[in-house]
């Protein structure tokens, strides 16, 4: 008698934990999609770029962005914009570079890459007369859209 009743105990108590598991820790498919890095064909995702941007050449800065990463950039496949934020207190720029997915964003060959910036850094160095670029690079990374 004892062990019966032993056993309708344990299995209501099983019961009463399993109840309070998915009450209290509900599944959240938003957080398990966020979680996931495994498919980079599926989602939006910003290329993050933190830039020193002292206030004197801050003109001189954004007049080369638009002349020569803006026309490159509408010409790759997958670019979807991108938006310029500038902090005057730190003197630093934000950009953010939405990309259709991972991939795209990632087949962009270095070498392309690199001789945009080079052509860059010669129209900042001849527009400000000066011998070496003055935006350092302080941050890059990557953001996926929730």
């Amino acid at each position: 008698m004892k062990i019966i009743f032993f056993k309708k105990n344990i299995k209501s108590f099983l019961y009463i934990c399993l109840l309070l598991t998915l009450l209290f820790f509900p599944s959240n498919n938003q957080i398990a999609k966020s979680l996931s890095m495994d498919n980079p064909k599926v989602e939006i995702v910003y290329e993050q770029l933190r830039l020193k941007i002292p206030s004197n050449y801050k003109s001189a800065w954004l007049k080369a962005e638009k002349k020569i990463w803006e026309p490159w950039l509408s010409n790759k496949d997958g670019f979807l914009g991108r938006q310029i934020f500038w902090d005057k207190e730190k003197e630093e720029a934000l950009i953010l570079v939405k990309w259709k997915n991972r991939e795209l964003w990632k087949n962009i060959p270095m070498d392309e890459v690199n001789q945009i910036q080079k052509k860059f850094e010669a129209n900042v160095l001849q527009s400000l007369n000066v011998d070496k670029n003055p935006f350092e690079l302080i941050f890059e990374g990557e953001l996926d859209k929730q």
